[in-house]
């Protein structure tokens, strides 16, 4: 059991402490890992402090309806009952969001989505507030929902989610004109709803100050754009907002948003009282957003070689009730809608849309799994249709280093993807299953079969993935290093606000700290608000872009420590101050003094899209994975069973292997389960599964063996020379799994996640 600890220890952060050894491109131990190993990390959710409250949120249970009222009579009069709250309380700023501010704190008059926060609820116990949530009365007077994306897109007769309209961005690309061509395929696909499904539900802890301020301990992915979001509503300046990473179980996207965070604050303002809010299951599935949901029409057209001569594409994006991060999800679904193709003339309409269904913001791959999915579903048919393998289709197509994207954008970094491809080709095959264990099959432990009726299939997807923010956001990252002798050793302080969501980035900045200051000993702080911004760990950034701050803010104390030695071209190794066979203990050259720097780090500029043509240098850097998966499918029950997957995948460069692997790892997984299993089901608004029984993710059972082959070309405009890594796996996996199950059975299979049905409906089985 994991303990419950004070934030204001500091003992729940998830990193401080010695590193241990590891500099830059070692396997360096985490220094986390044996706490969660053991059970003894603290998570968000097992904050504690004497004398805290509880906070639970009463949530719509309508999609779309007016409010006419609402009655919070009966829920104050409960014994325990500290504080009920509803918009009325909000004392400064009604709405937040982080595009565009168009989500109310707390319903006003209207409900949009099913679980939209309608009044919140502070209380001595957690099942004391939640009783008093039941007993508040709401008047709704309740509307027909707008479900349908494509029409909110397009028809100018459907109801307004909004009043702005439906239509949140409209992202056009074009370039080229002729679209005829000797060999043509078309298709219409879909992607279902994934929801991230980190295991760490929403919590936090909001502590009243004496200051007239906030302390908000809280599992996020970036500290400042809540804070940015939080002091408004409170009506407070910024620096009485203060934030502090508290241990985070998953993110993957839903963590950029704001949840509780607002909630537990307003609380504990109003009652003068620690508060501490966790979801349960269900109403996380209510509390964060999730992957939009598409509707996907693609036409491609070749020369009788296979050769590309043109893409079209209709790309419609559910966002939901609120804006959360659709237009950026947009820009990258437009931008890299044709795939890591040399394509001369693309026709490219991305929408992203209001309607009365969850809202969808952030999930790992952005706008471009969606997409990706398509259009590696559209070059199998092409290759079909040529008379084509699917990896000569590819290979004849695809982007290289100089290559022109249809936003005019020009690949100026390695893009090995004809290399990259042929290595999937060349991994060798898995032997057949052995039926001997039932475990092999499909079907698994069900004992659905010993191998009658199961037929064994191959596919292949290539995906291309933009890292850190685009279209001219600013994006930048900052960190403190301090060097300094500490009982007798020199120990290095690093600081930053970046957030470690699981993915290894603390033990990244110690590597990095380590290997530019010569030392041993590196202590990474607590991620807060005292220090500026490092963004979001999201769009495979942090590596990059806290990365480069951390090495840029090292750079900035070793010139000035060798300097401090009269040796200004020297380094630091081991300890020592070197320089032209001199070596001087650099305990002893700094003394009792401190050397301490702070640095910014920017990405290259980039520019946003020409709202008409999409043209523009929009995106920072290109990251590649390629995937080859081998099925056995039951194409009399339509279970599947992936048996292997092959990955390769280049990183630029390597910086903790063992981080790596387990990230290409993690992002394949999530392409697996929108491939065979993860939906939420969402029916006129409503969520039907909102439970880890019904939502449905894989385990370790349905993980294959992976081989992975990890290349290293250099980015020369990135830290170190490397690419995000994180994300393009979860591209590429989604439409190997799904082509290698076409495959298997014959099916088209136009939509994930793919169910059994859609294995039997076309593999001559009744459904």
């Amino acid at each position: 059991m994991t303990k419950q600890h004070d934030p204001r220890a500091r003992e729940g952060a998830p990193v401080t402490g010695r590193s241990f050894t590891g500099g830059v491109g070692e396997s360096a131990a985490r220094p986390d890992g044996v706490l969660k190993v053991r059970g003894a990390f603290a998570y968000s959710s097992d904050l504690w402090m004497d004398g805290m409250l509880w906070g639970a949120t009463l949530r719509s249970p309508h999609p779309s309806a007016d409010i006419r009222g609402i009655d919070i009579t009966e829920a104050v009069k409960l014994p325990g009952v500290f504080a009920v709250l509803t918009h009325e309380d909000v004392p400064g700023a009604r709405h937040y969001g982080l595009d565009l501010k168009d989500q109310p704190v707390l319903a006003i008059d209207r409900v949009r989505y099913q679980g939209e926060a309608v009044a919140i609820v502070a209380a001595d116990h957690p099942e004391t507030a939640r009783r008093a949530c039941d007993l508040i009365t709401v008047d709704y007077a309740v509307r027909e929902p707008v479900t349908d994306a494509r029409a909110a897109a397009l028809d100018p007769a459907c109801p307004k989610v909004q009043e702005r309209g439906n239509v949140v961005r409209h992202q056009p690309v074009r370039t080229g004109e002729v679209f005829t061509a000797d060999v043509v395929v078309t298709g219409d696909y879909e992607v279902g709803m994934q929801d991230q499904a980190f295991l760490g539900p929403e919590s936090g802890l909001a502590v009243p100050a004496e200051d007239g301020g906030v302390d908000l301990f809280v599992a996020t992915q970036w500290l400042h754009v809540d804070q940015e979001q939080i002091a408004p509503v409170l009506g407070l300046p910024q620096d009485k907002v203060r934030l502090t990473l508290s241990g985070v179980g998953g993110a993957f996207g839903a963590r950029e948003d704001l949840s509780m965070q607002i909630h537990a604050c307003l609380l504990a303002l109003r009652t003068a009282r620690p508060v501490k809010i966790v979801y349960g299951r269900e109403e996380s599935f209510s509390g964060h957003v999730h992957r939009h949901p598409a509707t996907l029409r693609y036409e491609h057209g070749a020369d009788r070689d296979g050769r590309l001569v043109y893409v079209k594409a209709e790309i419609i994006l559910d966002g939901g009730a609120y804006c959360s991060s659709t237009p950026a999800v947009v820009g990258n679904a437009a931008s890299l809608g044709a795939g890591p193709y040399d394509v001369p003339n693309v026709a490219v309409d991305a929408y992203g849309v209001y309607t009365n269904n969850p809202p969808c913001g952030a999930m790992r791959g952005f706008g471009a799994v969606q997409a990706c999915f398509a259009y590696e579903s559209q070059m199998d048919r092409l290759a079909e249709a040529c008379g084509l393998d699917p990896i000569e289709i590819r290979v004849r197509n695809a982007l290289s280093e100089g290559s022109l994207l249809p936003t005019g954008q020009v690949v100026d970094m390695p893009a090995p993807l004809t290399d990259m491809l042929r290595r999937a080709e060349a991994f060798p095959m898995p032997g057949p299953a052995d039926t001997r264990d039932v475990r092999n099959l499909p079907g698994g432990v069900a004992n659905t079969t010993h191998g009658e009726g199961v037929r064994r299939g191959v596919g292949y997807g290539i995906g291309i993935k933009n890292i850190c923010y685009s279209e001219g956001f600013d994006d930048l990252s900052t960190a403190r290093v301090r060097l300094e002798v500490s009982g007798g050793e020199v120990t290095a302080l690093v600081h930053t606000a970046a957030a470690e969501v699981g993915q290894g980035l603390v033990t990244l900045q110690a590597q990095i700290a380590r290997t530019e200051l010569g030392v041993e000993l590196v202590t990474v702080a607590p991620a807060d608000t005292t220090v500026g911004s490092a963004g979001s760990s999201s769009a495979s950034r942090q590596s990059y872009m806290t990365g480069g701050a951390v090495r840029t803010a090292c750079e900035a104390v070793r010139e000035r420590v060798l300097r401090l030695a009269g040796m200004p071209g020297g380094a630091l190794v081991g300890g020592h101050v070197v320089s032209g066979g001199v070596s001087i203990p650099l305990a002893e050259v700094l003394g009792d003094r401190a050397v301490e720097e702070t640095r910014e780090f920017h990405h290259r500029p980039t520019s946003p899209l020409d709202p008409v043509t999409g043209q523009g240098d929009s995106h920072t850097q290109f990251a590649f994975c390629v995937h080859r998966a081998v099925v056995d499918v039951d194409v009399e029950l339509g279970l599947v069973k992936v048996v292997e997957l092959a990955a390769v995948q280049d990183v630029g460069r390597i910086l903790n292997p063992i981080a790596l692997e387990g990230q290409i790892h993690g992002g394949t997984a999530q392409g697996l389960g929108l491939a065979l299993m993860e939906e939420i089901q969402v029916r006129d608004g409503l969520i039907r599964n909102p439970s880890f029984t019904d939502y449905l993710i894989p385990t370790i059972l349905d993980m294959p063996p992976m081989n992975l082959e990890i290349l290293e070309n250099p980015d020369p405009f990135a830290p170190y020379g490397l690419r995000g890594a994180g994300e393009p796996p979860t591209l590429s996996s989604t439409p190997a799994i799904v082509a290698a199950v076409r495959d298997a059975c014959g099916a088209e299979l136009m939509r994930v996640p793919v169910r059994p049905e859609d294995i039997l409906a076309r593999a001559g089985v009744p459904a």
